[in-house]
């Protein structure tokens, strides 16, 4: 109903890949915390980047659901760091550097994000904002031919190794929500600096600590309309949390599959545990749950794909499966007993890893209030007009 022969090939070739140039360079990441440059171009030379992008760039225009299997294969190498720093790239910056560049910006940034020869990261969260995107405190301020830039982001996936930030700040703080803008930053801009933040999860991701100190960049890097960033903000929201409840339903599927396996194998009191209607009942309430979200998910990604916009939908994706990831891991790791608890075994990681989820890209306490709204309050949230 939704993958199509091609698409399953596609499949097929990313899992090989992934398993032959990746997997190996995993451990070594999760330590370092740093993803080698490589990797990234081996990942453009390969088209992953270029998926959803246009054709003239060195994109491949496919639909929606090569996405959909991109982001479903990478959480499935038991990294939620080196996915993230991959989707962020791909699906956060590139997609405002895609929707509100121009033909300037779109050769010199999405080109080249394409082919993996320059990362990206996508700055909008604060210090003292988090969820509150509309009470930031960045200023971009007109100056001659100029903007100059003062501030700070925090939490940014490809925050220290990335090299240029696509970044919402105030071009009209007396305006609220209705005076954001979105700029693009080269990385080595005079004013700009990074310190990598240390967590709990997703270790081989760099997040960082991002500071603007009288950042000047020409006007030219201005992305679409000036005080039209909050509408912009808005509308790739969608996009953002259905991958991140697809990432979700993905992680819970490759818990699943590792544990049934593992019960399959180990034994208790003379039987394979997984003879135990206790166990067994607990796998058939997960394993429904997890069939639930993906469902769900997809029909989601086809009615984005036609077009539709889907933020209430989005929402409700990422809520539903990032909690139900987390209860499912939580006692996917449990059924492991105390090999559960080890390092060498993938639940370990995939326990911290997942608890992101619920965090970020908009906590589950924000959707709650936006479905609420949508819902109770019949509020209308609509995508962002081309004047």
């Amino acid at each position: 109903m939704y993958f199509t022969e091609e698409h399953e090939l596609f499949r097929e070739s990313l899992k090989d890949f992934l398993q032959k140039e990746v997997v190996p360079h995993i451990e070594k990441w999760e330590k370092t915390g740093d993803i080698e440059r490589f990797i990234w171009e081996k990942f453009g030379e390969m088209g992953y980047f270029g998926i959803a992008y246009p054709e003239e760039y060195g994109g491949l225009d496919l639909d929606l659901f090569y996405t959909v299997i991109f982001l479903e294969e990478l959480q499935k190498i038991n990294s939620g760091g080196f996915a993230a720093a991959m989707w962020a790239h791909v699906y956060l910056a590139m997609t405002h550097v895609n929707k509100e560049g121009d033909d300037r910006i779109k050769e010199k940034y999405l080109r080249t994000s394409i082919s993996g020869e320059k990362i990206g990261c996508l700055c909008i969260s604060e210090p003292f904002g988090g969820s509150d995107v509309a009470g930031m405190r960045t200023t971009a301020v007109k100056e001659g031919d100029s903007y100059i830039i003062n501030g700070s982001k925090t939490f940014i996936t490809n925050g220290v190794y990335s090299d240029y930030l696509v970044i919402a700040a105030k071009t009209a703080p007396e305006l609220g929500n209705k005076g954001i803008s979105i700029f693009i930053i080269d990385r080595d801009t005079p004013g700009v600096s990074a310190t990598k933040l240390d967590k709990l999860g997703w270790k081989a991701s760099d997040t960082g600590e991002i500071a603007f100190d009288n950042v000047k960049i020409p006007l030219e890097n201005l992305m679409g309309e000036e005080n039209k960033g909050f509408s912009y903000i808005m509308q790739h929201f969608a996009l953002e949390r259905l991958i991140m409840g697809i990432n979700a339903h993905a992680r819970t599927e490759y818990a699943l599959e590792y544990v049934i396996n593992y019960m399959g194998e180990r034994e208790a009191f003379g039987r394979t545990i997984d003879k135990f209607q206790a166990l067994r009942h607990t796998v058939a309430d997960m394993a429904s749950e997890l069939e639930m979200c993906k469902e769900f998910n997809y029909s989601v990604a086809k009615r984005l794909n036609e077009g539709q916009y889907v933020v209430k939908e989005a929402s409700m994706s990422k809520l539903l499966s990032t909690k139900i990831a987390d209860e499912v891991i939580y006692k996917c790791l449990q059924l492991l007993g105390g090999y559960g608890y080890m390092e060498e075994y993938p639940l370990a990681r995939l326990f911290r890893d997942s608890r992101l989820g619920p965090i970020g890209g908009g906590t589950s306490e924000i959707l709650r209030e936006i479905i609420a709204k949508m819902i109770i309050d019949k509020k209308e949230y609509k995508p962002a007009v081309k004047e």
